[in-house]
C-alpha cells in the first residue's frame, strides 16, 4: 500500500485560556472566570494522496480552519503529528518546510498594504532561495501572468486591485514558493458569485497544469463538490465523514451529513415548494464544553442511548468511505446479521 503524501495523525488543537493579572486576582476574589480550554479540534486522523484535492466542510466554529492553520504550519497542535512525504511539518512549535503553502480568505488582510504586489510575490521565494534577487522581477512577472494578472501590475499596491485581482495576488504568492501542498482557507468566501467561478476555474486549471495536492477548506456545499475528489466532514471539531465527494453527494451516511445537504435550498417548479427546505435545529454547542458522547446528539433527530455515553470510531462503511455513527454501526450491525441468517 503506498504511503499517503499527507497524513494527519490524531492532531488535536487546544486554545489555552491568558489569564490577566486582573482576572487571577477577579478569581481569587471569588469571581466567575472563564479558564476552561477551547477545545477547537479533536482527535482528527485524515490522508490525502498526491495530487489528491480533498474538500473540508462545517459549519462555522467547527474548527475547519483550525485544522487548515494547523497543516500548513501556522498553528502546532497541542498533541498529533503532521506529517508530508513522511517528514514533518512542524518540529518544536515551528514549521520546519516551505511545501505548504495557504490561500487566505480575505486577500485585503492577507496582503501588507505597505507593498507593491511584486515585492510582495518575490518576498518568500528570495527569502529562502528559490530565486536570486536579480531573478526575481522575471520570476514575479511570470507568476502574474500564470494567475491572469498584467505583469506591468507588479509595481501597484493592494489597495489599487479589486477583489478577485487581489485573491489572484495571494495565489500567486502562495505558489511562487512551489509547494506541493496548498491550503485554501475559505478562498472564495469573500467573493461575488460570478467572481468566485473565475478563481474555481483558476484554480482547477493550475491544480492541473502543476500537480498540487490540496486541502479546499469551505462551508459552500457547491463549490466543494465542484472542485474536491473526496469529502470530509467536520463537526465541532471532529470528522463525521469522510468519501468521495460523489459518494458523499449522492449518498450520505452520517445525519449531520445529511441535514447539511438537506440544508441547501433547491430549486423546484412546484410553487408551493419554492420556499421550503430543511434546516439544522438547535445551536452547534460551546467548544468550551461539547456534549458528552457524540457531540451532534444533542441535534441528531435518530440519536440512541450509545450516542450519549461514547464518542463514535470513525469506522470503514464502505471501501473509501467511512462514517463515526453509532446508529449507522448498529445498521451495518443488523444487515450483516440478516445477511448470514
Amino acid at each position: 500500500m503506498t504511503a499517503p503524501f499527507l497524513s494527519l495523525d490524531s492532531i488535536t488543537r487546544r486554545f489555552e485560556p491568558r489569564l490577566t493579572l486582573g482576572d487571577r486576582i477577579a478569581a481569587r476574589l471569588g469571581a466567575r472566570v472563564e479558564d476552561r480550554p477551547v477545545r477547537a479540534v479533536t482527535e482528527v486522523s485524515l490522508q490525502i494522496a498526491r495530487g489528491e484535492t480533498l474538500g473540508l466542510v462545517g459549519e462555522s466554529g467547527c474548527g475547519k480552519s483550525t485544522l487548515g492553520r494547523v497543516v500548513a504550519g501556522i498553528l502546532a497542535p497541542s498533541s498529533g503529528t503532521v506529517l508530508i512525504d513522511g517528514k514533518p511539518v512542524i518540529e518544536h512549535g515551528r514549521k520546519v518546510t516551505t511545501r505548504v503553502q495557504t490561500v487566505f480568505q480575505d486577500p485585503y488582510a492577507s496582503l501588507d498594504p505597505r507593498m507593491r504586489i511584486g515585492d510582495i510575490v518575490a518576498e518568500g521565494p528570495v527569502a529562502h532561495g528559490l530565486v536570486s534577487k536579480a531573478g526575481a522581477p522575471d520570476y514575479v512577472r511570470d507568476w502574474l501572468s500564470r494567475v491572469g494578472l498584467d505583469p506591468e501590475f507588479a509595481g501597484r499596491y493592494p489597495h489599487q486591485f479589486s477583489g478577485g485581482q487581489r485573491q489572484r495576488v495571494a495565489i500567486a504568492r502562495a505558489l511562487a514558493m512551489q509547494p506541493d501542498l496548498l491550503v485554501c482557507d475559505e478562498p472564495v468566501a469573500s467573493l461575488d458569485v460570478s467572481i468566485q467561478a473565475q478563481i474555481i476555474n483558476l484554480f482547477l486549471e493550475l491544480r492541473r497544469d502543476l500537480g498540487i495536492t490540496c486541502l479546499f477548506i469551505s462551508h459552500d456545499l457547491g463549490v466543494v463538490r465542484h472542485v474536491s475528489d473526496r469529502v470530509a466532514i467536520m463537526y465541532l471539531g471532529r470528522i463525521v465523514e469522510v468519501g468521495t465527494a460523489d459518494a458523499i453527494y449522492r449518498d450520505p451516511r452520517h445525519p449531520y451529513t445529511r441535514a447539511l445537504l438537506g440544508s441547501v435550498p433547491k430549486l423546484v417548479l412546484e410553487s408551493d415548494e419554492l420556499v421550503r427546505f430543511e434546516t439544522i435545529s438547535g445551536e452547534i454547542p460551546s467548544p468550551l464544553s461539547p456534549p458528552p458522547g457524540c457531540t451532534f446528539h444533542p441535534r441528531c433527530s435518530i440519536a440512541v442511548e450509545a450516542c450519549r455515553g461514547a464518542v463514535p470510531a470513525l469506522l470503514d462503511d464502505t471501501e473509501g468511505h467511512r462514517v463515526a455513527c453509532h446508529v449507522r454501526a448498529l445498521e451495518r450491525a443488523g444487515a450483516s446479521q440478516d445477511g448470514c441468517g
